[in-house]
């Protein structure tokens, strides 16, 4: 699985680029309009998930945003397509119609940074392709949790949670509240250095490539309980 890199969109130097991945042309039109009035290039689109390796290879843009339900390939197989094919991948932002869509979970799951609402305002989408361009996870607690009630812990995530040490799972359940590493380390009264030395373990022994992932795992093993978000 793809780990998180960092791109020299950080600190706004670089200007990230996107692919568009939508079944439906208007839906194309509108997010290159509205990503190019926030001065974000769109370097090229794809109308269905099997299109998009090869239209990420000839185009290398930072960010696919990528819709989850194409009626060929959908936006998770594209995501694992992508993710796997590529050491040096685009960052993936799956775009849904409903914030607690099945296939919003299993791209998470699959390795997408993080995911937007079609209804999201031009700025908050803009906001959210230069924040996962940066290397960040798009990570929304609430809404994550949303996505796993009612899921059974347990699973093929389980055995590699087991293998947390309890300082990691308590990191773990932080990153989960959407606290940053910087926060994390106040909380703990550790140094950023062990808080990012935590989450690279975290990421690998659960193979994860970013927080979001990472926490829809940690729920899926019963170290996150649905009930778990900051300040209960």
């Amino acid at each position: 699985m793809a780990a998180e890199r960092d791109h020299p969109a950080a600190g706004g130097r670089v200007t990230p680029t996107v692919l568009l991945a939508d079944d439906e042309p208007l839906v194309r039109t509108g997010l290159r309009a509205l990503l190019e009035q926030q001065g974000v290039p769109v370097v090229g689109e794809a109308a269905d998930g099997g299109e998009v390796l090869a239209a990420v290879r000839r185009t290398r843009p930072d960010v696919v945003l990528m819709d989850v339900r194409m009626p060929g390939v959908d936006g998770i197989e594209a995501t694992r397509q992508v993710l796997a094919a590529l050491a040096d991948p685009p960052k993936i932002l799956v775009v849904t119609t409903f914030d607690n869509d099945d296939y919003v979970h299993e791209a998470l799951l699959a390795g997408a940074s993080g995911f937007l609402l079609k209804r999201a305002r031009k700025e908050e989408i803009a906001h959210a392709v230069r924040t996962v361009a940066a290397g960040e996870s798009l990570l929304f607690p609430e809404a994550i949790r949303r996505l796993v009630i009612g899921r059974a812990a347990g699973g093929k995530h389980t055995r590699a949670a087991k293998t947390l040490t309890r300082r990691e799972a308590e990191v773990l359940r932080l990153i989960a509240t959407g606290l940053s590493n910087q926060d994390i380390a106040a909380a703990l009264v550790v140094s950023l250095e062990t808080v990012k030395t935590h989450v690279g373990h975290i990421f690998t022994k659960l193979g994860a490539g970013n927080r979001s992932q990472a926490v829809v795992i940690a729920y899926e093993a019963g170290v996150v309980k649905p009930g778990h978000l900051a300040g209960q």
